[in-house]
């Protein structure tokens, strides 16, 4: 793991796939049709356009200067000491979303699989995986994705064309029973999870080989695209399949698989979807951890940040084991507190280089 490290930007693409999909297939059905009921695709579309824009400046920032993170950007348009203070609650707010990726990998066991198996456990046990995997660096990690990709997103498509026989259609109407206030209300909670998420990914974009910049806009944006389309198919399969129910039953993808029944050759396949789906929570807490290293690396100016990469996820394991001790204590914190978490510390400093950056250019265009 090292400055001279390169991905191409197909790598790059489908490991921001991984990074906006992995975890939010999971979660992001169930709560929000809970909040939005049948109109939840249109948060979707709402929160995802968003992103798009917030994509938009990371790829700004990135085509102004290729070969600098989001940290070295700061300090060339900011100075260190508005950097620091700006990137310290970045850099706090970081480590819990890290833990926050493992807990909700060991709800979702403790919920599904390995109901006996604490808690702990699952989490000590991914913890040491994605250090060991952070630790192999983002070349490793890039080649990993091209396989464990097409493993998941395979497996989803399977589940929705497997449940095909249960669908009804009619449980997508009424749109709108309530209004557009809940809708609005949903966008927010997806907006906070998992797009406001992406600017945090800025910090691994000096990764991509340098003949390679000129394609790396589209083959994001598409990844973008494949990630709303992905979740808001997710959405619309688990209304037509469970109706009222898709919103009060947890792991909405994980529950269409437990109704997979095909001529007594093909049930009970939920156990293979589930590890299938654990995949997408493995990629995003590796890429994530990997991220938080290179933020603690530049701030810091280490020379070798390997040996910080175990005693970081030793920190964010503390974090998953004490944070968040009942399940509805996390859903809340989703729900209301993370969106306001990640507008203030993501959102908040990316936007002020961005703007910084943009009067700079322009005002350099002007004199010459």
């Amino acid at each position: 793991m090292n400055k001279q490290e390169r991905v191409s930007s197909i790598q790059m693409s489908m490991l921001f796939l991984f990074f906006m999909t992995g975890s939010s297939i999971v979660i992001v059905p169930a709560s929000l049709t809970n909040f939005a009921g049948n109109g939840a695709w249109i948060s979707l579309l709402i929160a995802s356009a968003i992103g798009m824009a917030l994509l938009s400046g990371i790829l700004y920032l990135n085509r102004r200067a290729p070969d600098l993170s989001l940290v070295e950007q700061s300090r060339s348009v900011l100075g260190n000491g508005l950097t620091l203070v700006l990137l310290i609650p970045f850099t706090c707010v970081l480590f819990w979303n890290v833990a926050g990726i493992v807990i909700e990998i060991g709800t979702f066991f403790k919920s599904t699989m390995l109901k006996e198996t604490p808690t702990y456990a699952v989490n000590t046990m991914f913890f040491i995986t994605i250090a060991m995997t952070a630790l192999a660096g983002i070349e490793v990690i890039a080649r990993m994705a091209a396989v464990l990709m097409s493993l998941m997103f395979g497996f989803i498509i399977l589940v929705w064309i497997l449940v095909a026989g249960l669908y009804h259609p009619e449980y997508l109407l009424p749109i709108m029973p309530d209004g557009f206030r809940p809708i609005l209300s949903a966008a927010y909670v997806v907006y906070g999870f998992p797009y406001s998420e992406l600017i945090v990914f800025s910090m691994i974009l000096p990764f991509v080989r340098k003949e390679d910049n000129s394609k790396l806009g589209k083959q994001m944006y598409l990844a973008l695209i494949i990630n709303a389309l992905t979740l808001i198919a997710s959405v619309i399969s688990s209304i037509m399949v469970l109706g009222p129910l898709s919103g009060s039953l947890k792991y909405s993808l994980y529950q269409l698989a437990r109704l997979i029944y095909f001529q007594e050759t093909i049930e009970r396949i939920e156990s293979v979807i589930g590890f299938s789906l654990i995949i997408g929570f493995y990629f995003k807490a590796s890429i994530l951890l990997l991220i938080l290293i290179k933020v603690l690396k530049e701030l810091l100016r280490l020379k070798d940040e390997r040996l910080i990469v175990f005693p970081l996820a030793f920190v964010c394991l503390l974090l998953s084991v004490t944070t968040y001790t009942q399940e509805s204590e996390l859903e809340k914190i989703v729900n209301t507190t993370w969106p306001l978490l990640t507008n203030l510390a993501y959102i908040l400093p990316f936007l002020l280089i961005l703007l910084v950056t943009f009067i700079r250019y322009h005002i350099n265009q002007h004199k010459k």
